[in-house]
């Protein structure tokens, strides 16, 4: 079992409240997410758009198969995890893809979160309708 876990290349992105663990190794290009095929998880094609994004910029759309766990968030916000997770396994698997990468901001965390609600309000800005009387 040692002598397998080595061929893959393991990545982790976070988006939101998602985090996808993604595993790569050498094939057909083929993606499946939570065992099943991209186009049934995804039937947005701008999702699938976006997690196709790191291996079309870097030419590797058929030379990597790619596996992802993923949970938590919206379909878009694990499009998003799995993109990062996908970059960070291309990078361990091949260091010249760095600049790429990189210029196209795959490497960079969204730290962007959803604001928390407040005490006394409706949401994290709104606020209860007023009544003056």
């Amino acid at each position: 079992m040692a002598a397998a876990d080595k061929t893959y290349t393991w990545g982790l992105g976070r988006r939101k409240t998602s985090i996808a663990r993604v595993r790569i190794k050498e094939g057909s290009g083929n993606i499946t997410i939570n065992d099943r095929d991209i186009n049934n998880y995804f039937p947005v094609e701008s999702c699938r758009t976006t997690v196709y994004a790191p291996l079309k910029e870097t030419k590797t759309l058929n030379k990597y198969d790619v596996f992802v766990n993923v949970r938590g968030g919206g379909v878009c916000s694990q499009a998003g995890a799995i993109l990062m997770g996908i970059s960070r396994a291309l990078l361990k698997a091949e260091k010249e893809t760095e600049p790429i990468l990189r210029k196209d901001g795959y490497l960079t965390r969204d730290s962007r979160m959803a604001e928390r609600k407040k005490f006394g309000q409706r949401g994290a800005r709104r606020s209860f309708q007023f009544s003056k009387r």
